[in-house]
């Protein structure tokens, strides 16, 4: 527009008798510039979706008990997420004679949604293959699957490491089974997560 304004200025000032029986006109008013479209944020890479954490548990006296709970998830939106979960829980009493080590391990498939930062709501469903003690002394395996669900926070802590609290309400409990993993329906957990 700036050129075709400055050839206008150059052919009147060429005349003399045009600017001499007209009187000057202002320039017309810039026209302004087309609105640019409001510009969206780019949505994040795939990669920048992972995230990765869990929980490592221990208690040392009568009763030893070790667990590693690593996790692996993926941002489906900006408040909501899906993941996978293993782990793995040793435990050793010496209240009994001899001794009783059981072992555990598992899956979990998850799925958080975001309320109002930090607090979330969780659903999740789990595998557990589990070992418990006999009346009459040793051990059996048995293997069940649970549907918890409840909530809990998720805080960050700087950069990529947050640290997450959740009590979740195990709606397949079964007061009447004595060879139950749980002793209530109540499930906590305590852990860090860090995204790379």
């Amino acid at each position: 527009m700036k050129v075709v304004l400055r050839v206008a200025l150059a052919s009147l000032l060429a005349s003399p008798a045009l600017a001499q029986t007209e009187p000057q006109q202002p320039p017309p008013p810039p026209t302004p510039a087309p609105a640019q479209a409001a510009v969206k944020p780019a949505p994040p890479a795939a990669r920048d979706r992972w995230f990765f954490g869990g929980g490592i548990g221990a208690s040392f006296g009568d009763v030893d008990y070790i667990e590693l709970a690593p996790i692996v998830g993926y941002r489906i939106h900006p408040k909501v997420s899906a993941g996978l979960g293993v782990f793995w829980r040793s435990r050793s009493d010496d209240r009994y004679s001899p001794s009783v080590d059981t072992t555990d391990y598992g899956g979990n498939l998850f799925l958080q949604a975001l309320v109002a930062r930090p607090v979330f709501l969780q659903a999740e469903f789990e595998y557990l293959d589990y070992e418990y003690l006999l009346g009459g002394g040793g051990t059996a395996r048995d293997s069940t699957s649970s549907f918890l669900v409840g909530g809990g926070i998720d805080q960050s802590l700087g950069g990529n490491v947050g640290f997450y609290a959740s009590a979740l309400y195990n709606v397949s409990y079964d007061e009447n089974d004595p060879s139950s993993p749980y002793d209530n329906p109540w499930v906590y957990r305590v852990g860090v997560s860090v995204g790379f």
